[in-house]
This record gives structure tokens, sequence and C-alpha cells, in this order.
């Protein structure tokens, strides 16, 4: 704050500052008037132009500034709150065609030839131009139809040999031979995925952990087989390792003449139970899904199989392939027994043959053991009873029994009574021999 007595010397030094200032605007005036004398001599080579104003505009907003996946994620998704109390569960479709489907670079509506990105600049020794080319009246037509058919669902097309079990998913395919070791190839290994599935572990610091989890078989169909089990984030990881692991862990399985199992067996693995029966050569693989898969991979080819318990994969294959190591040979069931062991085939008419003989035979037979019995332990296949016709509930079944009551079976007691006697007889015959059938009728003869 300034006193009185300083008046006198501030008025100076405003006075010096206001001349200062009027200083100035006279240099910025001269300026000005030999600038517009320049543009005034210029008036000749530049035409007048207009006062233009300005405005700010954004080119970026909301619709473009993100992908159209963000866009339809933001319409279709769920909150995470909504997600907590269920909402959401179905899979919203979006309902936009894309429009850039079709559309190749360089080739419009006009249809010309741009050398370097639609043809080759150079073709032989000439120069390549640019040529316009006429219309093409049905680009719009195919563009639509390939519009029209973005949201068609196209299922994975796979041959019926490359096919699992159901349709194209992992488990019954083929994904080849285990990978080369030290150089080798697995020369005639052709490995199957037995099962391919998702499983979770929950954890303190990551929470739940999900995993893929593969168990595969591969064999060479000579008898070699091993099974494989891994786990990886990834599924082809999954079913490279067990892959691997399978090649690593084989066993050798004794065929009966290269097509079927040396003879029946019973076998149990958890609470799975399997009744293996040899069967002949042609009658094929009727067997749960997993055993037919480890045949082909071992090579047996006809073979009857039925499965009772449970029927999880790991234990089905695990208790088929511990029957098959357990399998005996003819010899070895025939030390056992002290008898022979003796085969009847259809294709010598059911002849007795000895296949094999003990070393000490028994003297105190009483009973010949049942075969199939003694290959199953004693165990007994257990058997549905089938259902009653449908037409046995009817009213005219009964009237139908009544009637064919006195002839029923008439037709079984004549064959059985001509096979043994070779003539129909009466149960009294041996006191009485007149009880026996009178000659045969002409008609019936000639009938």
């Amino acid at each position: 704050m300034l006193s009185l007595r300083c008046l006198p010397a501030a008025q100076k030094i405003f006075s010096h500052c206001l001349n200062a200032q009027t200083a100035s605007l006279k240099i910025g005036s001269r300026c000005l008037a030999t600038i517009n004398s320049e543009i005034n001599q210029k008036k000749t080579a530049f035409p007048t132009t207009t006062n233009i104003v300005h405005q700010q505009i954004r080119f970026t907003s909301f619709f473009n500034k993100l992908t159209g996946e963000q866009l339809w994620k933001g319409v279709t998704s769920v909150s995470n709150a909504g997600k907590k109390r269920g909402r959401g569960k179905g899979n919203r479709k979006k309902f936009a065609k894309n429009l850039n489907r079709g559309q190749v670079i360089g080739v419009g509506k006009a249809n010309i030839i741009w050398p370097g990105l639609t043809t080759p600049v150079i073709r032989g020794k000439e120069l390549v131009e640019r040529q316009k080319l006429p219309e093409d009246p049905d680009r719009e037509a195919r563009l639509i139809k390939i519009r029209n058919e973005m949201g068609r669902f196209r299922p994975l097309k796979l041959s019926p040999i490359e096919r699992g079990w159901s349709g194209s998913k992992m488990p019954g395919r083929s994904i080849g031979p285990p990978d080369p070791l030290h150089g080798e190839m697995w020369e005639g290994f052709d490995t199957k995925v037995l099962e391919l599935k998702t499983v979770t572990c929950m954890t303190g610091n990551l929470g739940r952990t999900r995993r893929q989890s593969a168990f595969v078989v591969t064999g060479n169909k000579q008898g070699l087989c091993g099974i494989g089990l891994a786990k990886a984030i990834d599924p082809k990881a999954a079913m490279k390792t067990a892959k691997n692991k399978a090649a690593q862990n084989l066993l050798f399985v004794e065929r009966y003449e290269g097509h079927t199992v040396i003879h029946d067996f019973f076998t149990q693995f958890g609470h799975t139970k399997i009744f293996v029966t040899k069967m002949p050569e042609g009658y094929g693989l009727v067997c749960h899904r997993a055993i037919r898969t480890v045949c082909e991979v071992i090579g047996i080819t006809d073979l009857y199989a039925k499965v009772e318990g449970s029927t999880n994969v790991k234990n089905v294959v695990k208790a088929f392939l511990i029957g098959l190591m357990k399998q005996k040979s003819h010899e070895q069931l025939a030390d056992e027994t002290g008898l022979n062991v003796v085969e009847f085939r259809q294709e010598t008419e059911f002849y007795p043959e000895v296949v094999a003989a003990p070393i000490v035979s028994r003297d105190d037979v009483k009973e010949v053991p049942d075969y199939k019995q003694y290959c199953f332990d004693n165990k007994v296949v257990l058997k549905k009873k089938k259902p009653p016709p449908f037409y046995t509930k009817e009213p005219g079944w009964l009237y139908h029994l009544v009637k064919m009551e006195n002839a029923r079976n008439h037709d079984k007691v004549r064959k059985q009574l001509r096979f043994e006697y070779g003539f129909l007889r009466s149960f009294l015959y041996d006191k009485y021999p007149e009880c026996r059938a009178g000659p045969v009728k002409k008609e019936e003869s000639e009938s």
C-alpha cells in the first residue's frame, strides 16, 4: 500500500508506461498497414476468400470406438449379479448379419482389374494395366445368399469310419499311433479314445480349477495293447500324454486262431462283472462299446460279452483286460481238472475232437463238470424274464387256449415219438401192443 508521500513518484511511473504502450500500438498499426498493402498488390494472383467458421467435430463415437463383438456382448450378456441369481442361462443369439462376409478386397461393383491387388503386376513379359471389366449381374445375389446362410448351424462332417461312439465327439475316435520314441516308429499301432471329460478341483489360491482328463487304449491288432490316463488343461495335450503313457504299458494277449479268446471266462473289477463267451469266426463283436473298442485295437473280431453292475468305462476296460490276462491254455485246463478237453465244432458237424489231454488223468470221476460253469467260476449270467406278449391280455387269447387245449403240444409229441421209437405209440404200448397209430390214410400220404 502506497503512502501519500509517494504519490508524485507513482504518477511519473504510470505516465511512462502509458507512453510505451502508445508507441507499441503505433508500431503494430504500421505492420498491419504494410500487410494490407501486400495483400492488395497480390489480389490479381489469389481470389478474395470469405471468413471460415471452424466448429469442433468428434469423429469417434460409442458405435465406432468398440468392435461388433463388444457391442453384441453389451446387448446379450448378463451382469455378474444376474449370473449369481441364475439369469441368462440360455445363449442369446445375434440377429445382425455380417455385411463383410463374401466381400473381397479389390473386387466390387465396378469390377476393375487392379495390378498388384487382384492380378499380378507382370504377366509373362507384359506389364498388366488397369482395366475395367463388364459388371457382374449375379454379384449381389451371391452376397445375399452368403449372408443368409451365415446363421445356419453346420455340424462337423465326418466320414462313418472316423465317427466316434456319438457323432463328432472324441470317445471312440482314432488319434493315430503314439509319438516316436528314440527315433523308432510305432508301425501298425492305432490309438482310440475311450473317455474325454472335464474334471475340477477346488483350491485355496486359484479357486475351482478345470482340466481335461483323457483315457485311451492303443494296440497293433496283433495281441499288443495298453491303456493310459492323463490330465491337462488342453484336451489335445491330455490325449497326447495319455497316448504316450499307453505305449509304455503294453500287454500281450493270447488269442485263439487270431480272432477270439481262448475260452469263456468271468472277470470282475469293482462293481463291474463281465461274462465273456468265445464265438466262432464271423460272429462279430456283440458287447459293450468300450470292450468293442479294446477288441479292435487288440485284434479280436468275434466275441460276446455280458456286463452286469457298474458300466463305468474305466472299470469295464480294466475288468476285461484282467480277464484276458487270466486266460488259461487248453493244456492248463486239462492239467487242473485231470480231464480231457473236447471241442465240438460246426465245421466238423460237431464231431468230438480232443484238444488237450492231462498229464495225470483222474480215475475217480463221478460227474463231468460243466465246461461253461467251470470257466465262469460257478457264476450264473443274470437273464431277465421276458415280458408276456401284448395279445395275452386280450379276451380272444383265452378263447384260443380253451379251443386248442386238446391239441396243444401234439406236434412236438409226435416228433419226439418218431425220433425215439420210429412210429407213434402210446405210453401203454409195452403192456398193450395194440396201442399204436394205425395205417396212414391215402389222403394224408398223398398230401
